[in-house]
C-alpha cells in the first residue's frame, strides 16, 4: 500500500535530519514551502510534523515554526510496540564508537548467528530526567544489515532513531518482538557506567526484533539497576464463575 503524503513528507524529513542537511537546533522549512514543495494542504504539512513531534525529533517554536531537538531521546531494551517514540523515551548519551565484535553467546543465539561471526555493536547510556545514569543499552545488528545501514557505524546519534533508519535502509520493518528478562550481578565495567558499587543486582533485558520473514534486525541488551527497573504489565481478567 502507497504510503500517504504526510507519511511521505515525515519520512523525507527523517531521512534529511539524519543525513546531516538538519542538525540539532537547525529550523526546519516552513508549513508554507512544505505546502508547495509537496503541493499538499496546511493540514497535510501539520500532520507530518505532529508525527516527527510525537517521536521526539522536532520541538514546535511559539510562532516561527519547528526545530530539530537539542537532545534526541532513546527507550531502553525491550518494550517496544507501536506508539511514538517519545513515549517512554530518555535523554541518552552514545558511548564510544560502534565497532564489530563477536557478541556473548545469547545475544549470538539470539542473532541467529554462528559462532565467531563478528556483529555490529552500538553502545548507550540511557539517563535519568536529572542526567543520572538509568540504564545501559548494547544494540548488536547483523552484518546483512549492517551492511546496507552505513550510518550505524557511526557514533553520532540517528535521530529518527535506529529501528526507522533500519526500515528506511532495508524495506524490512519489525513485526515481532521477543524480550526475556533476568536478573545477575552488575561486570565491573556496568557497575562503573551505571554509577553503581559492586555487588549489585541488575535486571537484563535482551530485546529481538524480527521482520516478517523471521529475520532478525537488531538484538538489544538492556542492563539497568536493580532499585530502577520495573515491569508493568496490564491485561484483561475473565469474570470468575
Amino acid at each position: 500500500m502507497a504510503e500517504l503524503k504526510y507519511q511521505q513528507i515525515a519520512d523525507n524529513l527523517r531521512s534529511r535530519i539524519t543525513d546531516g542537511e538538519f542538525g540539532p537546533g537547525d529550523m526546519l522549512p516552513s508549513g508554507r514551502d512544505l505546502c508547495v514543495q509537496w503541493g499538499v494542504s496546511r493540514a497535510t504539512v501539520v500532520k507530518a510534523m505532529d508525527v516527527l513531534r510525537h517521536d521526539g525529533i522536532v520541538t514546535a517554536q511559539q510562532g516561527s515554526g519547528f526545530t530539530v531537538v537539542e537532545t534526541p531521546v532513546a527507550r531502553p531494551a525491550g518494550r517496544r510496540g507501536m506508539g511514538p517514540r517519545a513515549i517512554g523515551g530518555r535523554p541518552f548519551r552514545r558511548l564510544g564508537t560502534p565497532d564489530w565484535q563477536l557478541p556473548p553467546p545469547r545475544v549470538a543465539e539470539a542473532l541467529q548467528v554462528g559462532e565467531g561471526v563478528a556483529a555490529l555493536r552500538r553502545d548507550r547510556l540511557v539517563l535519568l530526567d536529572e542526567g543520572d545514569p538509568f540504564s545501559l543499552v548494547s544494540a548488536w545488528f547483523p552484518r546483512n544489515v549492517a551492511d546496507m545501514c552505513p550510518r550505524l557505524a557511526q557514533a553520532s546519534p540517528l535521530a529518527e532513531g535506529t529501528t526507522a533508519y533500519v526500515s528506511r535502509m532495508t524495506g524490512r520493518s519489525p513485526v515481532t518482538g521477543v524480550d526475556v528478562s533476568t536478573t545477575r550481578l552488575a561486570t565491573r565495567e556496568e557497575a562503573e557506567l551505571l554509577g553503581v558499587e559492586r555487588p549489585t543486582a541488575v535486571a537484563v533485558m535482551l530485546h529481538t526484533a524480527y521482520d516478517r520473514d523471521g529475520g532478525v534486525l537488531v538484538c538489544e541488551e538492556g542492563v539497568t539497576p536493580g532499585d530502577l527497573w520495573e515491569a508493568v504489565d496490564q491485561y484483561p481478567m475473565g469474570r470468575a464463575g
